[in-house]
């Protein structure tokens, strides 16, 4: 099993081209579900769980791996399917979301799949709001195709530990809060809870998310409003882009940004759960001004605040 993530480190190098690589694992269960590669750390065998008193009923447990305790909670469980015995086909997924250890009980492991955001799919409309996919994407196997399933951990995580949205007293600058209202910020995450979280942390400063779900929406916004001659440069107080998003990531967008001459002054803030140095990197390859981890509300008031105060300064 540590072969099959044992080239992750090197992977990173993906990141920028509009390409991703998929963990592709079963649920004991013939369908195929995936995670991003980059928000693992690594797979292992199922080893013994204790049970943790009193904890989140989609928790079924804590494990320790090389001196960390790290909770383990049932991706079935999580995602509404019924629960099922656990077998010799059964591992962890262990990931690092929003700067948090966790690990995922699942079943059988498959491969890593490398593919392009061109090849991921939104979820249809058709299935709801209620259900835990972020995307889709096909495989094929013996000649048949088959649909992957990408989960949405920001949603799984988010049930299980209740974020939380309320700014710190001590972080609002009280001298420009009135300043905010009237202002909009273009957020794009193809994730529903991410981007409900940061449309109701800014809602509380007055300042108006245009919401997107994927890079290539929001390009399509941007290069829409400067073709009606709209100069997006006041439109917009910054962009908040994911990193990971079909169709086109975060970083792809901002590179697009920085290469129309009607864009390129936009200030971009890459905001995402993935964690990793090569983050930073990569902000400073594509141009990003600033990087921020997923979810801190005070960091993000922090950060637009900043942002304010600079737009203020050459008004």
């Amino acid at each position: 099993m540590a072969g099959v993530l044992a080239s992750v480190d090197q992977r990173t190098q993906l990141v920028g081209e509009n390409r991703l690589e998929l963990l592709l694992f079963h649920l004991h269960s013939r369908h195929f579900f995936a995670l991003n590669v980059f928000k693992v750390k690594e797979v292992v065998k199922l080893p013994h769980l204790h049970s943790m008193p009193n904890a989140h009923p989609k928790v079924c447990g804590v494990t320790n791996i090389r001196g960390e305790s790290i909770p383990v909670i049932d991706l079935r469980r999580a995602i509404c399917m019924p629960e099922c015995e656990r077998d010799s086909d059964s591992n962890l997924v262990i990931t690092e979301y929003n700067r948090s250890v966790q690990a995922f009980l699942v079943g059988k492991v498959d491969q890593i799949v490398n593919t392009t955001w061109q090849d991921i799919m939104p979820t249809p409309s058709s299935v709801g709001k209620n259900h835990y996919l972020t995307a889709l994407t096909k495989i094929k196997r013996d000649g048949v195709e088959h649909i992957v399933e990408i989960i949405d951990v920001e949603k799984v995580l988010a049930e299980i530990v209740s974020y939380d949205v309320v700014i710190s007293e001590d972080v609002l600058d009280k001298s420009i809060i009135d300043e905010f209202h009237g202002r909009k910020i273009l957020h794009a995450d193809d994730s529903p809870t991410a981007r409900r979280q940061v449309a109701d942390t800014l809602a509380q400063l007055g300042i108006e998310i245009i919401p997107a779900t994927d890079g290539q929406e929001a390009l399509n916004v941007l290069k829409h409003w400067a073709d009606e001659g709209i100069d997006v440069n006041k439109e917009l107080l910054a962009v908040i882009t994911d990193a990971e998003m079909p169709a086109m990531d975060g970083y792809r967008l901002t590179y697009e940004i920085r290469n129309d001459s009607r864009l390129k002054d936009l200030y971009v803030i890459l905001n995402t759960s993935l964690s990793g140095s090569f983050n930073k990197a990569m902000v400073e390859k594509v141009g990003c001004n600033a990087f921020l981890s997923k979810f801190q509300p005070d960091l993000l008031v922090e950060e637009i605040q900043n942002r304010l105060k600079e737009v203020l300064n050459k008004e």
